[in-house]
């Protein structure tokens, strides 16, 4: 029997920074809580991330796992073109590049969902 999911988006389990270095791309996702950092730690994998920015053609994405702060920094190798400097990109620092990946739908496991899930504030 298939387990029961719900649908969200990244931006539900996490929050993003991203910036340059050189002619790649790094972004910083960082979970809400740590059971959202497991499930994150397993599912948002570099293959995923390559994938997921494919029009964009990265020469490869590179993992960094920093689990005191339920973190990961993604390098986005060759994103950039020549360079933020050098390119004629709209987004030539990669700046939109974490907003961009919180768009990204995940299908959470249903029993994960409050306990990885931001809690709304009133």
């Amino acid at each position: 029997m298939a387990q029961a999911t719900i649908r969200t988006r990244l931006r539900e389990i996490a929050y993003a920074r991203s910036g340059d270095k050189g002619s790649s791309s790094n972004i910083g996702v960082i979970a809400y809580t740590a059971e959202g950092y497991r499930y994150l730690r397993d599912f948002l994998t570099p293959g995923l991330v390559q994938t997921y920015f494919q029009s964009l053609r990265p020469v490869r994405v590179d993992r960094y796992e920093i689990p005191g702060l339920w973190a990961f920094n993604f390098l986005l190798k060759g994103v950039l073109g020549e360079g933020g400097s050098r390119s004629l990109r709209i987004d030539a620092q990669g700046k939109a590049l974490g907003v961009a990946l919180l768009a990204m739908e995940l299908e959470l496991p249903a029993e994960l969902h409050d306990l990885c899930v931001r809690k709304k504030e009133i």
